[in-house]
């Protein structure tokens, strides 16, 4: 028995031997921290060069990059690109030097007069280091015509060079196979007695921050960029430029700031994709429940874009509170609060009526020219919500020729525009499950029948069940974008366009050769879903995103493709109808001479059932 004991008690040390050094390998800065002073406003590291690009070239993107059709089409608009040679070069420096634990911060803006501390460890001699650092230095700070001036200044055995040019300083020197360079002396100093761990320093270091260490137990052991920032200065300077514009914030806004004690994000590489990991030390916001993503139920095969969200309703509707003037979003968001006080619909009876949680998702069916957003809501009392669904319609436009009908036990709300020679019919349609609205009435009336039907929808795909296992389950947001599918899509949609483009435009082809854009399958199969959650942790949110580009990038990018999209459809609309009934014609409804045309179409009483009834 007491073999037994001493065994269960040895197991027990070992456990909570293992448990505890791998929470402190979840501060992975600390060798940069101890460098730094406690109270540093925010700091930027790369743990490792060398091995963040080894990992860059094993990556989905870059092997897509390396794909024979995406080289072949890229050679000419390369070839109109100055190449100095330049890059090449900083890449064999960068070998030769092997940097590690290269970091840049800012320690202090104290009177506005911000401080900078950077450096990084580097392999070989401190003569081998400065024959590469020095060229660096050199093409910063120029040459002495420029009136740069340099002296070196001896501090305990170290031997710091200070470059001064005009307002710009640079203070450089080299410790314990370490480069560190600041824009101040005095903190140059103080970084080299924490490098050399003197007792007036020790102390004092970042790494000793409670809230830096507890933001930084949220990231990985392991990253590839990561970085923190210590808010209460950024919120201080934001407070007080809003003072200097007469737009105080409001003293929940101050609160709520208050509140946010740390904020860090890490990115890491995971089997060729980008793992993003983001935190922010702060209360909970509020306490309503988990997500539940019951408006999946409304996604197809063909849905590229899913979200879901929890919501803060009584801050949603604080931004379009009328009585606040100051309200970035305008008169058009106080217009939608004045509209919302008068129907007296207020965040507890939207709470009430549909929950807390949104969902948001769009589809891209091969047969479609573009894609069909929708908005959806889960329904928990279904008379009240037609009725302030009929409400809201008259909010959003107060003047729009709203067209209600019912079918299968669904109420529509619907009123179509004329944009150009298109039609669009924003519709809000509600039915015993969820409140769904959307810019046509067909999508809109097929997500409620597939929700009604509980047929299979993009959970389904192996895509989707692959990306959603490699995050934790979120408990306050979740969004997924496919996009391979979405590629496939715009490729389709687009490339008739571009070749049409090549033929009216013929210098177009002398940087781009249409002819040679790869294929959507060469270019989706690396292309990944990329999929994103957020969870609250006992002292604050956490944010995960996975994929072969970030999240953040992905927005970016989708962005950029619906622009450019609406730019080259437009461009289309005009080439082939010219300019009657297009873009840019004069309005027949308002009087316009020119810009975007769009105007209500009042709908014929009985004509209205007839498009509800189509599917």
């Amino acid at each position: 028995m007491s073999r037994l004991i001493l065994f269960l008690f040895t197991v027990v040390v070992v456990v909570l031997a293992v448990g505890y050094a791998v929470r402190s390998r979840h501060v992975p800065t600390v060798a940069v921290a101890s460098l730094l002073p406690n109270g540093t406003v925010a700091l930027a590291h790369v743990p490792d060069f060398e091995r963040t690009r080894d990992d860059w070239h094993r990556s989905d993107v870059y092997q897509l990059y390396l794909e024979p059709s995406v080289q072949d089409f890229l050679r000419k608009p390369l070839s109109h690109v100055p190449h100095s040679g330049g890059a090449g070069q900083r890449s064999k420096e960068l070998e030769q030097l092997e940097p590690k634990d290269a970091f840049l911060a800012l320690t202090s803006t104290e009177n506005d007069q911000p401080t900078f501390i950077g450096g990084f460890r580097y392999r070989g001699s401190q003569a081998d280091a400065d024959k590469i650092i020095g060229q660096w230095k050199a093409k910063l700070l120029g040459t002495s015509d420029t009136g740069v001036t340099t002296e070196t200044i001896d501090y305990q055995k170290a031997s710091i060079e200070v470059s001064r040019m005009s307002k710009v300083t640079l203070c450089a020197t080299y410790e314990k196979q370490w480069f560190l360079a600041a824009n101040r002396l005095e903190a140059l100093e103080a970084t080299i007695d924490r490098l050399r761990n003197t007792a007036k320093t020790s102390d004092n270091s970042l790494a000793t921050d409670q809230n830096f260490r507890d933001a930084m137990a949220h990231m990985p052991a392991e990253y590839s960029f990561g970085f923190y920032v210590q808010p209460k200065t950024f919120i201080d300077k934001l407070v007080s430029l809003r003072k200097t514009t007469g737009q105080s914030p409001t003293l929940e806004q101050l609160d709520m700031l208050s509140k946010i004690r740390s904020f860090c994000g890490a990115t890491r590489f995971d089997g060729g994709k980008l793992h993003d990991f983001f935190f922010a030390g702060m209360p909970e916001l509020m306490k309503s429940g988990d997500l539940t993503r019951k408006s999946l139920a409304l996604t197809t095969s063909d849905t590229f874009l899913y979200g879901a969200t929890l919501l803060d309703l009584s801050r949603q509707f604080a931004l379009a509170d009328p009585s606040v003037n100051s309200s970035f979003l305008g008169e058009r968001l106080q217009k939608i609060g004045r509209g919302l006080a008068a129907a007296g619909i207020t965040a507890a009876d939207w709470q009430t009526v549909f929950g807390n949680e949104m969902g948001a998702m769009a589809d891209w069916r091969s047969d479609n020219r573009a894609p069909s957003p929708l908005v959806a809501f889960p329904v928990k009392d279904f008379p009240r919500a037609k009725r302030m669904a009929v409400s809201l319609a008259h909010i959003l436009d107060d003047d729009g020729e709203w067209a209600e009908s019912d079918k299968d036990g669904i109420h529509y709300i619907s009123s179509p525009y004329k944009m150009g020679f298109l039609t669009i019919q924003p519709t809000i349609a509600v039915s015993e499950r969820f409140l769904v609205a959307g810019v046509d009435l067909a999508a809109v009336q097929a997500a409620l029948t597939r929700g009604a039907s509980g047929g299979a929808d993009v959970s389904s795909g192996t895509g989707y069940k692959q990306a959603v296992k490699a995050l934790p389950p979120p408990t306050r947001s979740f969004s997924y974008l496919d996009l391979g599918l979405l590629y496939s899509r715009v490729d389709a949609a687009f490339r008739p366009m571009l070749l049409m483009g090549a033929a009216f435009m013929p210098a177009m082809n002398e940087y781009v050769d249409v002819g040679k854009v790869p294929t959507a399958e060469t270019i989706a199969k690396h292309l990944a879903p990329i999929v994103s959650s957020q969870r609250y942790e006992k002292d604050g949110y956490v944010g995960e995103s996975i994929g072969p580009i970030t999240a953040s990038q992905a927005v970016i990018g989708v962005t950029g493709a619906v622009v450019a999209g609406t730019i080259g459809y437009r461009y289309q609309a005009q080439s082939l109808l010219g300019s009657s009934g297009g873009y840019g014609a004069p309005s027949p409804a308002t009087g316009g001479s020119g810009g975007w045309t769009g105007r209500k179409l009042r709908p014929s009483p009985a004509a209205t059932p007839t498009p509800i009834g189509t599917p």
